[in-house]
């Protein structure tokens, strides 16, 4: 009996990287890494309860922007079990259907995230440019299946991803070069073919990521063309104002983005390091700071954030 259990294979496992050669500095690392953690969630939590128990505020781009508070959640909660596990309990070991789960919410979370930066973008070129309609146009039942639209583009384009991957064999030492699991990184641990998964996953980011950015583009030439025909300086001004922090949210997020995809496609000699650290900037910068922009630059829930805070 004993024998027939030795033989038996294993079931395969991925081993995580924290930051290599600095393993007994690991615990003193995660101080920042759990304060980005707490800053992400409560950061997005009171955005989310300011939005829903303020009735003023329950207006198209604050709706939006609680969709985003709540894909920026699930990013954070989605990264947080093995990042901080490796930095704690040098917990490096994944097993592979773990490692798969993971990468779907990682990406599919990643895609919702860009659909709703792409709506937040048509809300301020509706504002703009149609005043009067505004209302009409983004009514909540559209709204509403808006982002129902945007959860299935994201869930059905990852969907195949953790099956595609589950098709190959993995017999190489699989270790991965970040805390956590990523479609482009995991499929070059496998020892057939990955050209189905790199044609894929190259069709998923050209589909999303890059019509996306491309719309999101053409509505800001379309909302700075608008502004521009104002006659009054002061009016182009506090039109352009309600836009900052959505470029600061579209720059967050798609510039990390997109580094992280270059480095990996093009950057095989670049510094491991380097590597590691655009990794954790993909994943925790917008969670962190998508918040912190926007209580800055928004009014209405800076005043309601003071509001809470000095009772």
């Amino acid at each position: 009996m004993d024998l027939q259990n030795s033989t038996k294979p294993k079931p395969p496992v991925v081993w995580l990287t924290g930051f290599p050669g600095m393993e007994s500095s690991h615990i003193l690392i995660s101080i920042p890494f759990c304060s980005m953690y707490i800053i992400s969630i409560l950061g997005n939590a009171i955005i989310l309860f300011i939005i829903k128990t303020d009735q003023s505020l329950h207006e198209p781009m604050y709706i939006f922007l609680s969709m985003l508070a709540m894909t920026d959640l699930g990013l954070s909660l989605s990264t947080m079990p093995t990042i901080l596990g490796i930095f704690w309990f040098n917990a490096r070991r994944v097993s592979l259907d773990a490692c798969f789960t993971q990468l779907f919410f990682i990406h599919s979370l990643s895609f919702i995230e860009s659909s709703i930066l792409l709506a937040m973008a048509f809300d301020r070129l509706v504002a703009i440019r149609n005043p009067l309609r505004y209302a009409s146009i983004l009514t909540v039942p559209r709204i509403s299946k808006m982002g129902l639209a945007f959860v299935f583009r994201g869930v059905a384009l990852i969907f195949p991803l953790p099956f595609l991957l589950r098709r190959h064999q993995y017999c190489r030492a699989n270790v991965l070069f970040h805390s956590f699991c990523l479609h482009q990184e995991v499929m070059k641990l496998a020892c057939s073919d990955i050209t189905v998964n790199s044609i894929y996953g190259m069709f998923v980011i050209v589909s999303t990521v890059g019509v996306d950015s491309l719309l999101i583009l053409l509505s800001y030439i379309m909302i700075l063309k608008t502004v521009l025909s104002i006659a009054s300086r002061e009016e182009r001004l506090k039109a352009l104002n309600t836009c900052v922090s959505h470029i600061c949210a579209v720059l967050l997020f798609y510039m990390p983005m997109i580094g992280l995809s270059v480095i990996h496609r093009f950057g095989k000699d670049s510094p491991l390091l380097i590597r590691i650290f655009m990794g954790y900037v993909y994943l925790l910068v917008p969670p962190l700071m998508n918040p912190v922009v926007y209580s800055v630059k928004t009014k209405q829930i800076r005043a309601r954030i003071i509001q809470i805070f000095s009772k």
